[in-house]
């Protein structure tokens, strides 16, 4: 019976399960949205959400104990200073998880996109703020178009050359 059992063995040794959660987790703090199976993006959700929280508290333990989890100075400053402050007035649910339509061709494992909420919202929402406040260039006169240049031709490697130049001593 699986009382009081919570979390998923993925047939793996507890290290190796820690370490896999910790590299999934990794992967989605970088890149903002990571493909991998349904079932380790819903396991995926319990270790990153808790590290998104600590985020929004940003103080020295939190920081500390987001780096037992990361082991990457540079990715905690990051989480803390970027990632914490997107997701301030937010009580939780900072990740989505999209199932794919398509399992995975290997061994029909069905596939999930899992990625940070907010992020995606954010960025969608500054690409036309963006684009409108980029100014327009205006297109410049055909007179001052560049001549065209000639077209480049082979030269004849050395056997054909060689060729050639008996057909003409004949």
């Amino acid at each position: 019976m699986r009382h009081s059992n919570s979390g998923r063995k993925f047939s793996r040794t507890p290290a190796h399960r820690k370490a896999m959660l910790h590299n999934l987790a990794k992967a989605l703090l970088i890149h903002g949205k990571i493909r991998t199976t349904e079932i380790k993006a819903k396991e995926l959700r319990r270790v990153v959400e808790p590290l998104i929280t600590l985020a929004k508290r940003n103080d020295l333990h939190a920081r500390r104990q987001a780096y037992r989890v990361l082991n990457d100075h540079a990715l905690v400053k990051r989480l803390f200073d970027e990632i914490g402050p997107v997701f301030a007035g937010v009580p939780g649910g900072y990740t989505r998880i999209l199932k794919m339509a398509m399992p995975r061709k290997g061994d029909n494992a069905p596939m999930a996109i899992i990625e940070l909420s907010r992020s995606s919202e954010t960025a969608a929402a500054e690409a036309p703020k963006a684009a409108k406040a980029a100014p327009v260039k205006e297109a410049k006169p055909a007179a001052e178009e560049a001549p065209a240049k000639p077209k480049r031709t082979r030269k004849p490697k050395a056997d054909e050359a060689d060729a050639e130049a008996a057909k003409e001593e004949n």
